[in-house]
């Protein structure tokens, strides 16, 4: 028994034996296999020490391995198990992985580094290493075609090497969204040419509350950084290797102090001294919100524009949760708008808002997704939802024909606490354990077959307020991103059904991978010492939560 996580759907059956890869041994790629080959021979390469070589192409679909490891891509597996599927068949003259696509054919790669032992998972050989695939046959393919991860690098920066890094934690539990967080309140990380106050003031704070809000306590240095538009060129094409799709988020009207900070006519000017504000410092739901003005909308279609130059998917984010109408209810402005467009109140008057971007998207060949309170006022037309607060806003979508990607805070916000122990750092949110993120269920009950259609997949949510750096993310992320790889790829049973006792022997394994990879993740027994975060107040509840 071989221990993958996420388990292959459709089985796999192992046999007595092994095939082992040695100095001889080469990679021999069929037409679309190209890139899978470069990066097996760059990732086994390093960790086996093997050279790796190339075969001849036109041997990549021979019945005869002659000690090869074949990639290929085959229309009948396309037809059988979708462009993400895969099958592969290891005997001891070979290994054959083929794919429905060159995306199947990579996942397929996936397990088969999974297949050689964790420490295929390291930089370079260990002395003495053997290197075997079991005798295998696996068929495989996903159950959702939106399995996501949201990284929030707006309330603390994670430099691009950090992003590249986990691209590759994505890829390795074959992962295809990942939702890119990349302005708030606390920051805005993406450089944007005509505005670039953007990035000189909005992209950093002066300091940042340490712990959750309620907390005394501040991290006294300025905090701050941003991605060039190289640097979003470089994290797009390199996700795009790995056949992960890059989903921007710019926040509106909502979570845009930062903006307004660096252009103060963006906010409700004729409320507050918006030339006062300031980059955010702590955390919870900022009152300073947009100005729902020509000038706010022509600058954001210009933010847009840029933002389309450089991430070619379909989706772009637009946020729109967390909106506190407050300012517009004493704007005059925002009473004149409502009047003029006949609108009945502010809620409306956010669904306007959102209506007119998800038009622009859509004239340019884009989809525009939002969190669900774009629901409220009216959902706009082409809109797709992430539903967070729960599974409501993903129902009411569904049955309205909406696409939607189900995130819902009470079971996959991996900011949350892993268990109820005081030794958790920085205690906020939900209890939410390895075992409850692997029960949780995307497709909420109760939808029609039609209306199940329209549940696009499933997205697991890192949240950055209380985590400052790359180790607590690692911690709050792992192992529960594992648990939620296999719930949006394997097709499990009913959550009660699961055997979570099989997915935690198989985690015996994963941790190793996991080691290997440098991950800093939360073992089982708990935090270790330097995990923890004494004295750091968080916000331990577990009714619902007024906001994100």
């Amino acid at each position: 028994m071989v221990d993958v996580i996420p388990a292959p759907s459709g089985g796999a059956a192992y046999g007595d034996g092994s095939f082992e890869l040695g100095p001889d041994t080469r990679l021999v790629a069929g037409e679309g296999a190209a890139g899978t080959e470069r990066w097996l021979r760059a990732t086994l390469g390093a960790a086996t020490g093997l050279p790796l070589a190339p075969g001849n192409a036109g041997d990549a679909g021979a019945a005869d391995n002659a000690g090869d490891v074949r990639l290929s891509i085959d229309p009948q597996v396309t037809r059988e198990l979708g462009e993400e599927g895969y099958r592969m068949d290891v005997t001891r003259a070979g290994a054959h992985l083929v794919g429905g696509g060159p995306a199947g054919l990579f996942w397929g790669a996936q397990t088969l580094r999974q297949l050689l032992g964790p420490d295929a998972f390291r930089r370079a050989p260990l002395p003495g290493a053997r290197w075997r695939l079991p005798l295998t046959r696996v068929q495989d393919s996903p159950r959702f075609r939106w399995r996501g991860l949201l990284l929030d690098v707006a309330r603390h920066f994670m430099p691009k090497e950090g992003v590249l890094r986990y691209l590759d934690l994505m890829a390795a539990h074959k992962l295809n969204v990942f939702h890119f967080h990349l302005t708030d309140d606390q920051g805005w990380r993406i450089e944007i040419k005509r505005y670039p106050k953007l990035t000189e003031t909005a992209s950093w704070r002066t300091r940042s509350k340490f712990g959750h809000r309620a907390s005394p306590l501040w991290d006294e240095k300025p905090h701050g950084g941003y991605y060039t538009q190289d640097d979003i060129r470089e994290i797009v094409a390199y996700a795009a290797e790995r056949h992960i799709t890059v989903v921007p988020e710019i926040d509106v009207p909502g979570h845009s102090q930062a903006a307004i900070a660096a252009y103060p006519e963006l906010g409700n000017t004729d409320v507050i001294d918006t030339t006062a504000l300031t980059v955010w410092d702590s955390w919870g739901i900022s009152s300073n919100v947009l100005a729902p003005t020509d000038t706010t909308l022509r600058f954001y279609e210009g933010v847009f524009e840029e933002v389309l130059e450089l991430f070619p998917g379909r989706f772009v984010h637009v946020g729109g949760d967390e909106c506190r109408k407050e300012q517009w209810s004493e704007s005059v402005t925002a009473k004149t708008r409502i009047t003029e467009l006949g609108l009945g109140d502010e809620d409306e008057l956010q669904s306007w808002f959102i209506g007119h971007f998800d038009a622009w998207l859509t004239a340019r060949g884009r989809r525009l997704i939002g969190w669900d309170e774009i629901l409220e006022g009216g959902l706009a037309r082409n809109a797709a939802v992430s539903s967070w607060r729960g599974y409501g806003g993903g129902v009411a979508a569904a049955r309205a024909g909406h696409d939607v990607v189900m995130c819902p805070e009470q079971y996959v916000y991996l900011d949350h606490r892993q268990a109820p122990g005081e030794d958790e750092p920085v205690p906020i949110g939900f209890v939410r354990t390895l075992e409850d993120v692997y029960r949780f269920e995307p497709v909420p009950p109760g939808l029609t077959a039609a209306e199940a259609e329209h549940i696009l997949g499933t997205q697991a949510n890192v949240w950055t307020e209380v985590l400052e750096d790359s180790a607590r993310v690692d911690y709050q992320t792992f192992p529960r991103l594992a648990a939620f790889a296999e719930v949006a790829w394997s097709r499990l049973p009913a959550p009660a059904d699961r055997d979570f006792a099989d997915f935690e022997r198989r985690m015996t394994t994963h941790y190793r991978r996991l080691d290997a990879l440098g991950v800093a993740y939360r073992p089982p027994t708990g935090p270790r010492p330097w995990q923890r975060r004494p004295g750091v107040l968080g916000r331990p509840i577990e009714g619902p939560l007024p906001n994100r």
